[in-house]
C-alpha cells in the first residue's frame, strides 16, 4: 500500500531523492513547475533531441541530474490550464506507474505545481490521492512469489549483510508552499484514500474467482470488513430468503451446489426521521448462463457479474468510513446461475416478492430475476430513493462500449442529481430512454412479465423497464447498467487496471449520499 504523507517545503531536507515536476507549455515556453533545481538546460536539451511535450506527457525519468548530480527526476507534462479533476486522477496515475515501472521506493510532488489554479484545493488532493492508489493497487493474492534474496543467496547468507530494499513505491510526499492550506490538503487526502481503499477492495472481491468468492465467502468478506465501522451487516440464508418470498433469488440459485444469501448493509448516520437511501447491486458470484448456457469463449469473465453487488458493499463501506450524516441502506441478493438438475428451466414461471409472475424464456438473463426481489423489498422500506447496479445487459456494452455507465429514470430529478454527483466524481454517465414502449416489449404470455423482450432491440431499455416494475410509483429510482464499464477499462482510464474489475460508481454512489444527506 502506497501510503501519502503531507509536507512543508521548509521540511523537504528529509524527503527522497526522486522529484517530480510538472512541464507545462505556454505558447512556445516550456516551463517546469515545482522544481527546486534548474532544470531549465535539461528541457533545452530534449527539445534539441525532438522530445516533445506530449511525450512528456507519458513521464520521463532522468537519474541523476541537477547540480551534484544528487537528484532522480520524473518529468510530467501537463496542460496549460488543467481545469478538471479528473484531469489530475490521470496525472497522478501516470506519476504513479512511472515511479513504480522504475522502481523507485519514495519520491517527492510539489502539489502546487500541479493544482496551481483549482480553487477547491480539498477536492484536488482527494482526486490526486485517488488517481495514485487506484493506480498503485496490484491483484497479486494469488501469485506465488519468490523470496526477494532467492536472487543473490550469498549476500543474504553473509554475516552482517543488509536485507534487500522492496523496489516496490511505498511512500509520496506532497509538498506544500507557503500558501497552501495543510489543513485542507490533507483532509483531502485522507477522503481520497478513504475512497480509493473502498474501490480496492471492489475491484479485489471482483477480481477473486467463482470457486473462491461464493455467496457465503462473499456475506463473511463483507461481515469482516464492516468491523470498526458503524455498519451493521445482516445476512439471509437461503430458508430465510424462501421465507421472504424471493421467488427470482431463489430460483436462479436452484441450479447450484452453493446456497444464495441475502446481503444487507444499515447505515445510521442521519437523523431517525430522515428517510434512508437504498443503493441495490446484482451479486452473481459466478454465471454460466443457466440452462441457457453462455458459450464457452470468455466466460471466466463472468466472475465479474457481481461487480454491482460488491460495489454497493463497498460504497457502504466508504459512507461508513467518511461518517457521512445520512441513513443508508445496500442490499445485496448474492448467487451463482449453474445448469444444475434442479435448475429454472426455460418455460418456468416464478414469482417475485410483491407477488407478480415471471415467464422464464431465458435463464440467462437471471441478474433481473434476482434484483426484482431486493428492489421490492427495498421499496418496502419507504426509501428517500433507490439507485441500484448492475452488469445486466450485452445491449448496453454494444450501445455505450467501456467508457459511459448507462443510467435509466423516469425521474427527472433523480436525472439531475445522478449528473451532479457523476459531474463530481470524474465518471461518465450517459441517461438511456425508458417509456412505456419498453414495458409492453416485456409483457408475458402466460404471466404478468416475460424475462426477456418479445422484440429485437433496445435490450438495456427494456431490462430496465422489467425492473421498473419492482420499484414503488412514489419513490425514486435510478437503474445503473455496469455491464460495459465494471471490468477491463484500463484502455480508457489509466488509473484503472487493464484487465479486472473496476470499481466503477463507487465514487458516484458516495456523492449522491452526500446529495441526500
Amino acid at each position: 500500500m502506497v501510503h501519502i504523507e503531507v509536507a512543508r517545503a521548509a521540511s523537504k531536507t528529509h524527503l527522497p531523492k526522486t522529484l517530480v515536476v510538472f512541464v507545462r507549455k505556454t505558447g512556445n515556453k516550456t516551463e517546469a513547475i515545482g522544481a527546486d533545481l534548474d532544470i531549465a538546460p535539461v528541457l533545452a536539451s530534449l527539445e534539441e533531441d525532438g522530445l516533445t511535450h506530449r511525450d512528456l506527457k507519458k513521464g520521463l525519468f532522468l537519474r541523476s541530474v541537477g547540480e551534484g548530480h544528487d537528484r532522480n527526476v520524473l518529468l510530467v507534462g501537463i496542460d496549460e490550464k488543467t481545469k478538471e479533476l479528473e484531469d489530475i486522477r490521470k496525472v497522478a496515475a501516470t506519476i504513479c506507474q512511472c515511479l513504480k515501472s522504475n522502481k523507485v521506493r519514495e519520491a517527492t510532488v510539489v502539489l502546487e505545481g500541479l493544482i496551481k489554479g483549482f480553487k477547491d484545493t480539498t477536492a484536488a488532493a482527494q482526486a490526486f490521492t485517488e488517481g495514485t492508489l487506484l493506480a498503485a493497487r496490484e491483484f497479486e493474492t494469488y501469485k506465488t512469489k519468490k523470496s526477494e534474496n532467492n536472487s543473490d543467496e550469498n549476500s543474504s547468507t553473509k554475516k552482517g549483510s543488509a536485507k534487500k530494499d522492496s523496489t516496490k513505491l511505498e511512500k509520496v510526499w506532497l509538498v506544500l508552499d507557503k500558501r497552501s492550506n495543510a489543513a485542507n490538503i490533507t483532509k483531502g487526502v485522507d477522503v481520497g484514500r478513504i475512497l480509493a481503499d473502498a474501490v480496492n477492495f471492489a475491484r479485489d472481491l471482483g477480481d477473486t474467482p467463482g470457486n473462491l468468492m461464493t455467496p457465503e465467502k462473499l456475506a463473511d468478506a463483507t461481515v469482516d470488513a464492516a468491523k470498526g465501522t458503524k455498519l451493521k451487516v445482516t445476512v439471509w440464508d437461503k430458508a430465510r430468503i424462501k421465507k421472504e418470498r424471493m421467488g427470482g433469488l431463489l430460483g436462479v440459485s436452484l441450479g447450484s451446489a452453493v446456497d444464495p444469501r441475502f446481503i444487507i448493509l444499515e447505515y445510521n448516520g442521519g437523523a431517525k426521521s430522515k428517510k434512508p437511501v437504498c443503493f441495490v447491486g446484482k451479486g452473481l458470484t459466478f454465471d454460466s448462463g443457466g440452462i441457457s448456457i453462455k458459450p464457452s469463449a470468455a466466460m471466466e469473465e463472468m466472475k465479474f457479474d457481481k461487480c454491482g453487488g460488491v460495489n454497493v458493499i463497498c460504497t457502504m463501506l466508504a459512507i461508513a468510513r467518511l461518517k457521512l450524516k445520512i441513513n443508508a441502506i445496500g442490499l445485496v441478493p448474492s448467487t451463482e446461475n449453474m445448469p444444475g438438475p434442479l435448475a429454472t428451466k426455460p418455460g418456468d414461471i416464478l414469482v417475485a416478492r410483491n407477488g407478480k409472475t415471471v415467464e422464464i424464456d431465458n435463464t440467462d438473463a437471471e441478474g433481473r430475476l434476482i434484483l426484482m426481489d431486493a428492489l421490492s423489498y427495498a421499496s418496502e422500506l419507504k426509501p428517500a430513493a433507490i439507485f441500484d447496479a448492475a452488469t445486466l445487459t450485452g445491449a448496453c456494452v454494444v450501445a455505450l462500449g467501456n467508457t459511459h455507465t448507462g443510467v435509466f429514470t423516469r425521474d427527472h430529478k433523480v436525472r439531475k442529481k445522478v449528473s451532479e454527483a457523476a459531474d463530481v466524481s470524474g465518471e461518465w454517465v450517459w441517461h438511456m430512454p425508458i417509456c412505456d414502449h419498453h414495458l409492453s416489449d416485456m409483457k408475458g404470455t402466460y404471466a404478468d412479465l416475460n424475462n426477456i423482450s418479445s422484440t429485437r432491440g433496445a435490450g438495456a431499455s427494456t431490462a430496465a423497464a422489467f425492473l421498473e416494475q419492482f420499484v414503488d410509483k412514489d419513490t425514486p429510482w435510478a437503474h445503473f447498467d455496469i455491464a460495459g464499464t465494471g471490468w477491463h477499462v484500463g484502455s480508457r482510464l489509466n488509473y484503472c487496471p487493464k484487465k479486472g474489475a473496476s470499481g466503477v460508481m463507487i465514487r458516484t454512489f458516495v456523492e449522491l449520499a452526500k446529495i441526500y444527506s
